[in-house]
């Protein structure tokens, strides 16, 4: 088992982009429109909690570069009465490019929701029945020539 050796390659700006959705009860999306989760705002915190996740993708990912991130953006929307959004951008000038930060920062960004939502989303049996994180890809990914 190795890593990949980029050692012979040039730093270049690289970027990438990734979303994904967690999808929940049309109720528990308006609680967090009208800031009534009793956790906090899951919108801020799911931008922290992405953020953080970003700057420290190679401590949990075990073969991905340590990169020096110049920016990580974090949009979170609501689309539609039963989806929350997450979108990230992550930034480097480094030999390798920065998908994985990008999409380790939706998922712990979707996560974070989840928790701060879970008690609004169980069921009578303690299951989600109707949660569901899904679609999380890389949207576009740019390497400067």
């Amino acid at each position: 088992m190795t890593m990949i050796d980029v050692s012979k390659k040039i730093h270049v700006l690289r970027e990438a982009t990734a979303v994904g959705q967690i999808n929940l009860k049309r109720k528990t999306v308006n609680l967090i429109k009208n800031h009534e989760i009793a956790k906090g705002d899951p919108i801020y915190t799911a931008k922290i909690a992405a953020i953080l996740a970003a700057k420290k993708t190679s401590e949990i990912i075990p073969l991905c570069h340590p990169l020096p991130l110049t920016n990580v953006e974090v949009e979170v929307s609501i689309p539609d009465s039963n989806t929350v959004r997450v979108k990230s951008t992550v930034k480097t000038k480094a030999q390798t490019g920065v998908e994985m930060e990008a999409l380790t920062a939706t998922s712990v960004g979707l996560l974070t929701i989840w928790d701060m939502v879970k008690q609004y989303e169980k069921d009578s049996a303690g299951q989600y029945p109707n949660t569901k994180i899904d679609n999380i890809n890389v949207v576009k990914k740019y390497k400067q020539a």
